[in-house]
């Protein structure tokens, strides 16, 4: 079992659901994903849910309050990069031209998080591990195994990544459009690809992508459940077959059955 004791600087270490509806939400993953969850209150109207695959913690959720529904947020995953000094992180992000939407701040004993709003929209969060170190499970169905920005500049969002967290971008060329592979410590971890006409419409965005067994069937089993498939099952030469889904509440999230080495 691919059990992980810490995430290097620069690795994406957390997903977080925030949702309209919570125990929706909870039928929706489980029956996809086969998570389980473990609720923790947070205060007297709030609760933060601990998503678990086989014991181990691989994610979260939690309910929109009612201030950000007000707002019209809708329901999205918010990704997480382990960091060594968040502080550091926050001042460099501010720095570079992103928006500060929270912190730095302690969540407890658990770690210290920031979250900003990068110069082209995405939002991001970051994670300086204490007790907790983020997820302890991957590459195994049902845990994250990418993350990719779409963004609307590739350029400035190359300098701005690359400065932030001391990443690497490598070209990678997909079947009919450039693509770029963010490295952290020479590893792979995650990438970046750029909107077009067809995007019209959409913002920049992080989306997570979780690892499945057969791309096709998770795509019939999330509609079954009542979500959406926006994105087909669809083959990416060289690495796997992947579909983009939308949950019931709204969230919008890939999966991705990986070519595995002979």
């Amino acid at each position: 079992m691919p059990q992980i004791e810490k995430h290097a600087h620069g690795c994406f270490c957390w997903p977080e659901l925030s949702t309209t509806d919570s125990k929706g939400a909870k039928e929706f993953y489980s029956g996809l994903f086969g998570w389980a969850s473990e609720d923790m209150p947070m205060g007297p109207d709030s609760v933060y849910t601990v998503l678990k695959l086989q014991g181990l913690e691989l994610g979260a959720m939690y309910e929109m309050e009612a201030a950000r529904r007000e707002m019209k947020i809708p329901p999205h995953w918010l990704l997480y990069v382990s960091v060594d000094d968040v502080d550091a992180i926050t001042a460099k992000a501010r720095e570079l031209g992103a928006e500060v939407l929270a912190g730095p701040l302690d969540v407890s004993t658990a770690g210290r998080m920031t979250m900003f709003r990068d110069p082209q929209g995405a939002a991001l969060a970051a994670w300086q591990a204490n007790e907790n170190i983020g997820a302890r499970l991957a590459g195994v169905a049902g845990t994250l195994c990418w993350a990719e920005l779409a963004t609307n500049d590739v350029g400035a969002s190359k300098s701005f990544y690359t400065a932030l967290f001391g990443w690497a971008a490598k070209a990678s060329n997909m079947p009919g459009m450039p693509y770029t592979e963010w490295m952290a410590g020479g590893q792979p971890a995650g990438g970046m690809i750029e909107m077009d006409e067809k995007w019209q419409g959409v913002p920049p965005h992080w989306m997570p992508y979780f690892q499945v067994d057969d791309c096709d069937a998770s795509a019939e089993k999330a509609k079954q459940l009542g979500g959406n498939v926006c994105v087909p099952p669809t083959d990416i030469p060289g690495v796997g077959r992947f579909a983009v889904l939308n949950d019931p509440q709204g969230a919008f999230f890939s999966i991705v059955r990986l070519n595995m080495p002979a």
